[in-house]
């Protein structure tokens, strides 16, 4: 029998020390320097032990928040921002189920508690659940990953001396986490240890954990903005933004009205002034707008305004924070996307934050360098498969004028409970409170491949959208099925995006079965349910470097010979009025848990792990840049493709 203390340990853990629903759920505006605003980074080297697997609370039970981790044991140096796993040799390190601690000191300057200055701790994430303490007090609490954690700390520094932040992560997952895991405990003593247990999930990537993304120190003034909403509309050459600037003070905290006065001043790409505003709610309207377009749409896509926003007191604080902006409208009707009243169709990937020995642990050049292979490619788009990317990735998308498909952790629900639909909820809050400004993102996706064929998926999938629904009405909600078109959350969703793979997960090796099967099913989606579609994932595994003629399952051939099945579907598909887009699956390889079907990861990029192209990647190419009638642009080598596969 497992022993009841080691039960309770590893499951109850997760919800006790997270706080459930009552954690921090506002990772507040991003960290920006201002001529009010100073940021820090604590980024770098930080100390790392974890707790032993099988006494998750020793932590806990010997305060090891309330000293330097060097005092408590054994430690290592960890780097900050990336995921543990790989960043060793110990086996144990990768696999670790439960609780691991970080800490690191810091000084802050004098200058901060003499100007009576409010500091702000944030990381943007930290895989799964997060306690953080500042000389050994509690601040702030997180439940999920991938959405940002803050902390006002003023009140727990010292200004005379170090100070000591310390991070707990918990990357245990359960029936009613956000993903979802379960935890598996062996307790045939003939074949296991005493009290062995194993964690799985319904989801085919590795359970990276971690500090995932950077940690910064701020300061604000005592009055200071805690929000800004923006919206924005297109009426012939003008361009419309509406604005809400919500305050707040450390006195009062959040508040929209007092004796505090918000202005604006509208500056161009260039940074030369347009316009202003006063006031902290109302509508500026900019005649000859600048607009954001997608890629390859304009000559000058990804256009962006800039907000210098301004509060002010009758106590004389100022704050100031640069909001970006970029002015372009979404609609959607049965059969059709459009921006800017133009229909557009989606040409992209569906990718992953994976990269080797960093695992999700954001790295500012694999970003610059996935952004230039998706223009490269011709991609317009991509969806955040299977949970919020780093607000430097989305920052990217909306400067280099890329769409996105904004995807919550919802990866592979199944049992759909209130408690769950709770927190299902409260995440797709964060993150559309998280990236509700930003002009790249163009839908919602409340979730990948649940098990929506339970009847109980209609009311929790109806109760998701309608809450996101809620807070964000400009933009199109989706859900990424793969069930087949009768089932239970297509009903509530604007778009319809489908996960399809023909000829690999069945008729394995039969390509000329692909087209008869895409348009038929494609088509039935669209008939039952009179919504724009788009296939989300289609395509095959391959090994860089094989080849097999005839085309051979796993052979860089097969690979391309389904996608060229694919597009003549896709081709007669769009020709119907009703497919509005196509993203394959995938950008590039990626880590997955081990077993027997994978060898050393998920195969189905088109790029390597390490982003080379493999031949897919040039015949994707082609087809993107055709689609975008840009192929003049591509010389004769890419040319050459379209001759070999044409």
């Amino acid at each position: 029998m497992t022993p009841p203390w080691l039960l309770l340990a590893v499951l109850a853990l997760v919800w006790l020390r997270a706080g459930v629903l009552g954690d921090t759920s506002w990772g507040g505006l991003y960290p920006r320097e201002s001529p009010s605003r100073e940021v820090r980074s604590l980024d770098g080297l930080w100390n790392f032990r974890l707790a032993p697997l099988l006494d998750p609370d020793k932590g806990f039970r010997e305060h090891w928040y309330s000293q330097p981790l060097s005092l408590t044991g054994p430690v290592i140096s960890m780097a900050v921002p990336s995921s543990y796993n790989d960043i060793t040799q110990d086996k144990a390190l990768r696999d670790h189920i439960g609780w691991a601690w970080y800490d690191r000191s810091f000084y802050v300057p004098v200058r901060w508690q003499e100007d009576k200055l409010r500091v702000v701790l944030r990381l943007g994430s930290a895989h799964y659940n997060s306690i953080v303490y500042v000389n050994g007090v509690e601040v702030a609490k997180h439940e999920g990953g991938h959405l940002p954690i803050m902390a006002e700390i003023s009140s727990h520094l010292s200004f005379s001396q170090e100070n000591l932040v310390t991070v707990a992560i918990n990357n245990t997952l359960t029936p009613t986490t956000i993903p979802q895991g379960s935890i598996h405990f062996h307790n045939d003593p003939t074949r296991y240890p005493a009290g062995y247990f194993t964690q799985s999930y319904n989801f085919d990537f590795t359970n990276y954990a971690g500090i995932h993304r950077p940690v910064f120190l701020y300061t604000t003034p005592r009055i200071y903005i805690e929000d800004i909403l923006l919206t924005t509309a297109v009426d012939g050459t003008s361009g419309i933004i509406n604005y809400t600037i919500t305050t707040g003070s450390v006195q009062m905290g959040p508040h929209r009205l007092g004796d505090i006065g918000c202005s604006l001043k509208v500056l161009n790409q260039e940074k030369k002034y347009v316009t202003s505003a006063i006031g902290c709610r109302g509508t500026i309207v900019l005649s000859n707008a600048s607009l954001w377009w997608p890629y390859l749409m304009s000559d000058n896509p990804g256009y962006q305004y800039t907000l210098m926003v301004a509060v002010s007191s009758a106590s004389g604080d100022l704050d100031f924070y640069p909001q970006k902006v970029g002015i372009r409208s979404v609609g959607w009707n049965s059969t059709t996307l459009t921006i800017n009243g133009v229909p557009m169709y989606l040409r992209g990937c569906g990718k992953h934050e994976d990269a080797d020995i960093r695992g999700k642990g954001l790295d500012y050049p694999l970003v610059v360098k996935d952004f230039s292979l998706l223009k490269w490619l011709g991609a317009n788009s991509f969806r955040t498969s299977h949970y919020p990317y780093a607000e430097e990735i989305m920052d990217m998308a909306d400067q280099e004028g890329i769409m996105v498909v904004d995807e919550c952790p919802a990866v592979g629900l199944s049992g759909f409970g209130e408690v769950l639909m709770n927190k299902h909820i409260l995440v797709m809050r964060e993150l559309v409170r998280r990236d509700k400004n930003r002009p790249s993102v163009i839908m919602w996706s409340v979730g990948n491949e649940p098990q929506s064929n339970q009847e109980a998926a209609a009311n929790y999938f109806r109760s998701v959208v309608k809450a996101t629904h809620e807070d964000d009405p400009t933009r199109p909600v989706t859900c990424v099925l793969n069930r087949g078109p009768i089932e239970f959350a297509a009903s509530s969703l604007d778009v319809i995006l489908v996960n399809r793979y023909y000829s690999w997960y069945g008729d394995t090796g039969h390509l000329e079965v692909i087209k008869l099967q895409t348009i038929t099913e494609f088509t039935e989606w669209f008939v039952l349910h009179n919504k724009p579609v788009m296939i989300s994932e289609y395509g095959a595994g391959s090994i860089a470097g094989l080849h097999m003629d005839p085309a051979f399952t796993w052979s860089e051939e097969y690979q391309v010979e389904l996608m060229l099945q694919n597009f003549e579907a896709f081709d007669k598909l769009r020709s119907q009025g009703f497919f509005v887009g196509e993203m394959i699956w995938n950008f590039a390889d990626f880590a997955t848990p081990q077993g027997s079907k994978r060898v050393a990861g998920n195969k189905k990029g088109v790029f390597t792990r390490n982003r080379q192209p493999k031949t897919a990647a040039h015949v994707l190419r082609w087809r993107y840049h055709s689609l975008a009638g840009t192929t003049q642009q591509l010389g004769n080598r890419t040319a050459l493709w379209r001759h070999i596969f044409s």
